[in-house]
């Protein structure tokens, strides 16, 4: 039985050495350059990466992993794995220019991680070379372009003595809300989420065998839990083959991951709710015509809210061009329990329920919350009350707590932050559970997950979640960008908390902002019954995000507050 992927991965050097495992899209496009990687190839690159980093002692240290997107991460992750290093991957600072959040975030994982090496790509390393003198972070650490190290190094690699208690690497935490953590994942933890995703999702021998072993198209960022563990990792672990391309090329045609879909035809395939409203806003009659997606099995949605709305539409507007409603995959998971706690059943449509507070003042412009299926063989989902430390009833909403072989070891070197969220306990119950600050409710058995424990906002002693009213000002009008707006309560006085909407526009919406915020106005006071105290348009992307794509909240008030916002036009009033 494989102890880790490292196990796996000589599996396949062995069985398979021809066989694809990933192809890149370098241009984005299917008709342009191509690289791939087959698994000989793969193993051989890995370790000779793994055979660097043995013979320099660097067994049990964590190196910092900074690519551009592409191939080469993958060969430094997985040598990092091979050689028994712990791998943290990082967002990689480019240019002098657009790079403080990427830079200042290097910073904070270096420091926090106590990085001994950088692993990462030309272009990335002479950046950072070029900024030296601003960056004392680098003094003492060895930094290496893994695509340096020859293939003849992979002939002294030495098996690595892994259990699954060993760490894998660290996943730092988004940072939606506080400052970003490092996730100790463990072998055992990967290997038992793989199994769950490759259960959850069906991927058997016989669909593999049906599609050709091509699994996966993905432009999700390797660097973040969704992008790493679902499409890289889980085809590794099954021997398949995957078709990425950058995160990037998405955002700039979103239509280049639906072509991609059509060309390569896999089985799985997915993102954050945004990414499907990307593709409804740019779907044009062109588009349709050249696509199908009838082979798409398995859509996946997650890491942040699934919209019911963005469901309807997105099959109502893609069924011409062969996909199903039943393909569509809510599920839901955090870097804490390595990625999957929750999924559906593969052909089986999604599950609604009335939204908490559904109804009140006319009713929510998306009223319905969606299911994210049912918990992973050997996981516990619970929801409690956190305070009184006490387990609530079917359908009422508190925060969700987990159990399982998927939960990580904790918090790296914090152990405080560790015994906080990973060591929970209910009353009169012996068990452990993760606190993932998340909210939901349970019905029969499927979870439904309503928002943020920190991000609620309770105004006039009701509850209300910013992402109902961020979806509400963003259905209100056209000028607003999907995905990009954010809610928050700032403190009004003597009249208590009252909410405030920053939403990006395109620059042109200046001269009608004045109109657009009088919508926003009136559709959050029609769907929610609030009077809003302000509304902010501001720049396309301009709003504070995760590495991963979720709005920082907490920093969008914060720039609010400080008047440090990108407004459109002339500012509003205070």
């Amino acid at each position: 039985m494989a102890r880790s992927l490292v196990d796996l991965l000589t599996t396949h050097a062995s069985q398979q050495p021809e066989r694809t495992a990933y192809r890149y899209l370098v241009t984005g496009d299917c008709d342009g350059e191509i690289q791939d990687i087959s698994y000989g190839r793969l193993t051989r690159r890995s370790r000779a990466v793994a055979a660097w980093l043995q013979e320099r002692g660097l067994a049990g240290s964590r190196a910092l992993l900074l690519y551009p997107p592409g191939l080469e991460f993958i060969s430094g992750y997985l040598g990092c794995l091979s050689a028994g290093v712990v791998a943290v991957p990082g967002v990689p600072p480019q240019g002098r220019s657009q790079n403080h959040r990427a830079l200042t975030r290097m910073k904070r994982l270096i420091a926090d991680a106590d990085a001994k090496v950088i692993l990462g790509g030309r272009e990335v390393l002479a950046t950072l070379a070029a900024q030296a003198e601003h960056l004392p972070e680098l003094d003492g650490i060895t930094c290496v372009a893994t695509e340096d190290i020859p293939d003849e190094a992979a002939d002294s690699w030495r098996e690595p003595d892994l259990t699954a208690d060993s760490v894998a690497f660290l996943q730092y935490t988004s940072g939606s809300t506080s400052a970003p953590r490092g996730v100790m994942v463990t072998h055992g933890n990967l290997l038992d989420n793989q199994r769950a995703i490759t259960e959850r999702m069906g991927h058997t021998p016989d669909t593999l065998a049906e599609y050709e072993h091509e699994l996966f198209v993905s432009w999700l960022p390797v660097y973040h839990d969704m992008g790493l563990i679902g499409p890289v990792l889980n085809t590794v672990h099954l021997g398949a083959t995957a078709t990425l391309f950058s995160p990037l090329h998405f955002l700039q045609r979103p239509a280049r991951w639906l072509t991609a879909l059509s060309r390569y035809r896999p089985h799985t395939s997915g993102g954050p709710n945004f990414a499907y409203e990307l593709c409804l806003k740019h779907a044009t009659p062109e588009v349709l015509d050249a696509l199908d997606l009838g082979r798409w099995k398995v859509a996946f949605n997650g890491a942040e809210p699934v919209r019911a709305a963005t469901l309807r539409r997105f099959t109502e507007t893609f069924a011409p061009a062969g996909f199903r409603r039943e393909a569509l995959y809510p599920c839901y998971g955090l870097a804490e329990a390595t990625l999957i706690v929750t999924g559906g059943s593969v052909d089986t449509p999604p599950a609604f329920a009335p939204a908490p507070g559904a109804g009140q003042h006319g009713g929510a412009a998306d009223a319905a919350a969606v299911g994210s299926g049912r918990p992973i063989p050997g996981t516990t989902v619970v929801i409690a009350d956190p305070e009184r430390r006490e387990e609530l009833p079917e359908g009422e909403v508190g925060e969700i707590w987990v159990s399982g072989a998927g939960v990580a070891k904790g918090y790296w070197r914090n152990a405080l932050a560790t015994r906080e969220t990973f060591r929970a306990t209910l009353k009169d119950r012996p068990d452990r559970f993760l606190r993932t600050g998340d909210l939901g409710f349970l019905r029969e058995g499927e979870l439904f997950v309503t928002g943020r424990l920190k991000d609620l906002m309770v105004i006039d002693g009701r509850n209300h979640y910013p992402q109902d009213l961020e979806l509400s000002a963003e259905m209100s009008h056209g000028a607003l960008r999907p995905g990009c707006t954010a809610a928050f309560s700032v403190d009004g006085g003597v009249e208590g908390e009252q909410p405030v909407i920053v939403a990006e526009a395109a620059p042109d919406a200046a001269a009608d902002s004045e109109r657009i915020t009088e919508v926003i106005r009136s559709a959050i006071g029609e769907a929610h019954g609030l009077a809003v105290r302000d509304v902010v348009l501001v720049h396309p992307g301009t709003i504070p995000k995760t590495s991963s794509g979720k709005i920082q909240r907490h920093a969008s008030r914060a720039a609010y507050l400080a008047d440090a916002l990108a407004v459109v036009g002339a500012p509003a009033a205070r």
